[in-house]
């Protein structure tokens, strides 16, 4: 069985997922605003992420997501979210770089990028389920390259006016299929979506 590409991101209503979880997550271009999902706390999104990841067996990542990670996930093995860092210490970490002398000190860290559509169809055959989440830079890629299989995405209600998003100006144009869609509490939408073949149909409405 072919393993999945699944993306999970966190975005407000006009797209941003840039630093939802922290003040210094990503400050890239003076972001003022990391951070921001704290302000919308959910019971129903822990929930659907602890669910999501009881079949994760590979993590895929861009450059800054994954130097987070290290240096929070291994030191945070205990306590109610231990589960989470035994889970990404314990699963193979891919991380999307064209750096060849990228140091990697997590175990279980394999740098890629040097041809990301030949190697994620390794990574497919290797694993069930790889997620990928945050690495907003790359994931614009896979969304480009439709090198993935799911969007999952939780669109809170706030707008923030600045910051990375999901689909910036200038993205590649696609069409994409939606698979659910699930109100969560605190006004929270999850929005599942697969990528659909075929150039984005236009036309004149009531024609």
């Amino acid at each position: 069985m072919t393993g999945r590409i699944i993306i999970d991101l966190f975005t407000t209503l006009d797209g941003v997922a840039q630093a939802p979880g922290g003040p210094d997550e990503d400050p890239t271009d003076d972001f003022p605003f990391g951070g921001w999902q704290a302000g919308y706390p959910s019971r129903a999104v822990g929930e659907s992420v602890a669910a999501g990841m009881q079949t994760l067996d590979a993590l895929l990542l861009g450059r800054r997501t994954y130097d987070i990670f290290a240096g929070y996930w291994p030191q945070h093995t205990d306590g109610p979210e231990g589960w989470i860092g035994q889970l990404f210490d314990r699963v193979p970490k891919y991380v999307a770089s064209r750096d060849a002398a990228l140091g990697l000190d997590w175990p279980g860290s394999t740098r890629i990028g040097d041809d990301l559509p030949a190697e994620i169809a390794v990574l497919r055959e290797r694993h069930r389920d790889i997620h990928v989440i945050g690495s907003v830079d790359l994931v614009q890629t896979l969304l480009a390259e439709q090198l993935y299989d799911e969007l999952q995405l939780w669109v809170y209600p706030v707008v923030l006016g600045r910051g990375k998003k999901v689909f910036p100006d200038g993205a590649a144009a696609h069409n994409m299929r939606l698979l659910s869609a699930e109100a969560g509490d605190g006004g929270a939408v999850l929005l599942r979506y697969a990528p659909e073949p075929g150039a984005v149909r236009t036309g004149a409405m009531g024609a």
